[in-house]
């Protein structure tokens, strides 16, 4: 079955599509391209994301994105040269503009939620097949956290019957799957870690004045000081302490947390501290709740992370010992990984099965995630 998977995360680069093969087990990426945001469109997600915004800004950025999703699907097959009628289903993501996995008090009761905008319906039409979307909701009803998802891929793709592997990714926000060696989907462990790439993003775009949106290949971060007493301090926050399953987001690392470390150092060191801070939670998550546990054969990382190499250097040194590898070497784009997550999600909800991993979420039971617009 011909898949194509669309995923646009908290980092907010733009949106990217995977076009996958699925047999059974059996997963063939044979296209995949990024399109980035156009920057109106990113400041319009940031404005609805996390604050006080109007009813009709969601509405209208709900069906835009859908035209966007469908066009960025369009222009993967033209260029991929993949025939467009040869597709069979669509599986989106969404955008996230809020997403509370802890229950909080709203109305005197409890509620965990989540948003995730882009219209199915403006997609199936503009592409004429089944989109599978809102993957989150179904596994938060059933008492979890509504993510991690990626870890089915993960687990399909790097399960081993003699290596632990940790597969990284390393997009907005830093996740960990844990395999042991043999496991059962049962046995796999899943958890945010904290910040990816989002924070260096945002004090990159405000040290270039907004001509730059990344640091490329971790150049700034090589050039700046390491502040180790801010980094500690930010280490003793209690998240990073917290047992799985958890989930972060643009809630902890938005807006107010750039506010409140932005003076604490001249921009061009605090990018450099904030490279070692998302490199050093990443390695704290993995000693702290996977090592004791499992063996770490093999640590795979994806994600746009994966291209900075000062924040790679700074992972490597945090986990002396552990064998540091790219999905590239199992044949999945680092870049792609989270799109292709995404199609064999599609590909799974389509037949009827679960997909969500209970062990991750912190779900009752496995369950078919999302709706499907035909």
């Amino acid at each position: 079955m011909r898949v194509a998977g669309i995923m646009s995360g908290t980092s907010l680069d733009g949106i990217d599509v995977a076009i996958v093969d699925i047999h059974g087990h059996q997963i063939q990426p044979i296209a995949f391209r990024s399109v980035p945001y156009e920057k109106r469109v990113r400041q319009a997600i940031l404005g609805v994301s996390n604050t006080t915004t109007t009813t009709a800004e969601i509405a209208r950025l709900h069906f835009l994105l859908g035209q966007l999703y469908a066009k960025a699907v369009q222009e993967t097959c033209r260029l991929g040269r993949v025939p467009l009628k040869s597709l069979e289903l669509v599986g989106c993501h969404g955008q996230t503009i809020y997403h509370q996995g802890e229950p909080a008090p709203f109305l005197g009761r409890p509620v965990s939620t989540t948003l995730q905008i882009g219209e199915a319906g403006v997609i199936a039409e503009a592409l004429g097949v089944p989109v599978v979307s809102d993957f989150r909701t179904r596994d938060m009803a059933a008492g979890g956290k509504g993510a991690p998802l990626v870890p089915y891929l993960d687990y399909l793709l790097f399960g081993h019957p003699k290596k632990g592997r940790v597969a990284l990714n390393i997009g907005g926000i830093a996740n960990v799957t844990a395999i042991p060696p043999n496991a059962r989907p049962g046995d796999v462990i899943a958890f945010d870690t904290g910040p990816g790439n989002m924070l260096i993003d945002a004090l990159v775009a405000e040290f270039s004045k907004g001509r730059q949106r990344f640091d490329r290949d971790g150049r700034i971060a090589s050039q700046g000081r390491l502040d180790r007493r801010l980094l500690d301090r930010l280490l003793a926050d209690p998240y990073y302490r917290q047992p799985p399953p958890k989930t972060a987001g643009r809630e902890q690392y938005g807006a107010d947390f750039i506010a409140a470390i932005k003076q604490l150092l001249p921009l061009r060191d605090l990018i450099t501290t904030m490279t070692a801070f998302t490199a050093a939670t990443i390695a704290l998550g993995i000693e702290r709740f996977i090592k004791p546990r499992m063996r770490v054969d093999d640590l795979i990382a994806a994600g746009g992370g994966v291209h900075n190499q000062t924040l790679m250097a700074y992972l490597q040194a945090f986990l002396p010992g552990v064998r540091i590898t790219r999905t590239a070497d199992f044949g999945i784009d680092p870049d792609a990984k989270e799109a292709v997550a995404f199609a064999v999600l599609a590909y799974e909800t389509h037949h009827q099965r679960p997909s969500n991993v209970p062990s991750a979420t912190g779900a009752r039971r496995a369950v078919v995630l999302g709706k499907i617009t035909r």
